[in-house]
């Protein structure tokens, strides 16, 4: 497997068994120890999980190996595991600083990088809810693998990124296996990895990555809520917040 992926799974030594998972219409939650860790849940769950009932109490270390499956439920699990285990507060996530202001909370880390994107080629993997509007004075090109009014086909990631300045990467890409293609793609551009799947992990830089944008929790059994509830960008409104950590080079 890819070495970014090797070296993923190494990065988490926590061993402590999963307590709980919530398989969500948006997000994946995991609990494993104190940890809560999160990933995007894939668009499509087949109606039976043969293991579904039978993961609680199962070692981390097994389920943390669910990243390398295709199966993108499993992939989903296995992220959302990797993240509790690595991301708690004695992690580089501690370093971070929070992202305020006026945008709605899943926008903060667009807001933020605003004043620095005049005149520079931007692309955006991942289509965010309110991107438009919130920068619909800035030209830019969003790469969606469900297409949705003004995104282009993520095939085009082969011809966009290599001229792009800026990169703002969703975490999510981490699940379904393109991440790797895609930080190649921007080895000219600043990257910012991006969303509640991220890693806290300050050796992303080896990778391309500039930024960090993720998530703290604030409130675990809001986002327990939310995530059982089927919600979306809500978890930004009171659970967690963002938080912005830049690497050194």
């Amino acid at each position: 497997m890819n070495a970014l992926y090797d070296w993923l799974l190494a990065s988490s030594v926590q061993g402590a068994p999963l307590q709980r998972v919530c398989l969500g219409l948006n997000w994946t939650l995991a609990e494993v120890a104190d940890g809560l860790g999160f990933a995007f849940s894939p668009r499509q769950v087949p109606r039976t999980l043969g293991w579904a009932g039978s993961l609680g109490g199962q070692p981390s270390e097994r389920l943390r190996q669910w990243l390398l499956s295709w199966d993108e439920a499993e992939a989903a699990v296995g992220l959302a595991v990797l993240n509790a285990c690595v991301n708690g507060a004695a992690g580089c996530a501690g370093q971070a600083e929070p992202l305020r202001g006026d945008a709605p909370g899943h926008l903060r880390v667009f807001a933020h990088f605003r004043p620095r994107l005049e005149g520079r080629k931007v692309v955006v993997i991942g289509h965010y809810p309110g991107l438009e509007r919130l920068w619909q004075d800035l030209p830019y090109t969003c790469l969606e693998r469900h297409l949705q009014d003004g995104d282009l086909p993520d095939s085009a990631a082969e011809y966009l990124l290599p001229q792009a300045d800026w990169v703002f990467v969703s975490a999510s890409s981490i699940a379904n296996k393109t991440l790797p293609r895609l930080l190649q793609l921007s080895a000219q551009a600043r990257v910012v990895l991006m969303g509640p799947s991220l890693p806290w992990l300050p050796g992303w830089r080896q990778f391309g990555v500039d930024y960090l944008a993720g998530v703290r929790v604030l409130d675990g059994e809001a986002a327990r809520r939310v995530v059982m509830e089927g919600g979306g960008t809500r978890l930004f409104a009171g659970p967690v917040e963002y938080a912005l950590l830049g690497l050194p080079s």
